[in-house]
């Protein structure tokens, strides 16, 4: 079987990609992806997606973790997928994933590198797990740990261990961040890739609304990048947010309103690169 596979990656997130628009790919097994992902064997790549049509919306999204199995929604390959449907000549970027409905705006355009500006799910459901940790799902599970110093950090052995921890069943992604004067600095450990990645999309979304909610804990006006009072739905008291967060891979931001009085975080927003790498065409048994 030749197919024509495409790579891209989103601060340093990086993905095969397939266009599935006829369906030819549908049957595409789980042995087969991972092989693709592999870095040794394959293309490499920490997940593999299909673009394919949708009834309702301009394209469909499927991911699959470079284990070969489908996983939760991801960010930064929501926005690479975003990039390739423009470079396939699509226009308008409304889209379904495995957790719903998103949408995107194409802030910067060109046949390498695109800026995109990717909508994320609503969230509601939080919990604080621990003086210094939350868990929230924000199209993916994530504990989002606060630490310091986390370039030095042992992420892999904390990641490997909160990763399978009990309390989180059927697993989770594990984002250690730390706080600095002017943005948050994220290391990321993702479910299905069973590794530290060089940035998270659903994870980056997940620390930043973290870090909003740990700020009152520490009292530090510095956590809070931008924030400004405005009327929310139905009247009710708002607030716009923004935090830049410095990945390993490159610098991402995330834009979001909290309603004060439901709690409800919403219009959450994702931007970031999303970068064509090569094109080729390869055969697999």
């Amino acid at each position: 079987m030749i197919i024509h596979a495409y790579k891209y990656q989103g601060a340093g997130n990086d993905f095969v990609i397939l266009d599935n628009r006829t369906g030819e790919y549908d049957n595409l097994d789980n042995d087969r992806i991972k092989w693709l992902c592999d870095r040794r064997f394959g293309m490499g790549g920490d997940g593999l997606m299909l673009l394919g049509k949708s009834s309702r919306y301009d394209f469909s999204m499927r991911y699959f973790n470079s284990d070969g199995h489908e996983g939760a929604m991801c960010g930064n390959g929501g926005r690479c997928l975003v990039a390739f449907a423009a470079h396939r000549n699509i226009r308008k970027y409304e889209f379904e994933a495995i957790d719903g409905y998103h949408n995107a705006e194409m802030l910067e355009f060109s046949p390498h590198r695109c800026i995109v500006k990717l909508k994320m799910i609503d969230l509601q459901k939080y919990e604080r797990y621990s003086p210094d940790s939350y868990f929230l799902n924000t199209g993916s599970p994530h504990l989002v740990k606060f630490v310091e110093n986390v370039m030095e950090y042992p992420v892999e052995e904390q990641g490997r261990y909160w990763r399978h921890h009990p309390d989180f069943p059927g697993g989770t992604n594990v984002n250690f961040v730390e706080i600095a004067p002017d943005r948050l600095m994220v290391r990321t450990f993702e479910r299905g890739v069973e590794a530290e990645t060089y940035a998270c999309g659903t994870g980056v979304t997940a620390s930043a609304i973290a870090a909003y909610l740990y700020r009152p804990q520490t009292g530090a006006a510095s956590r809070e990048m931008a924030g400004t009072a405005s009327l929310g739905q139905n009247g009710q008291k708002a607030k716009s947010l923004r935090y830049d967060i410095q990945a390993l891979g490159d610098r991402l931001s995330v834009n979001f309103m909290f309603n004060e009085e439901t709690g409800q975080f919403s219009d959450i927003f994702l931007t970031g690169p999303a970068t064509y790498v090569y094109d080729c065409r390869i055969e697999i048994d």
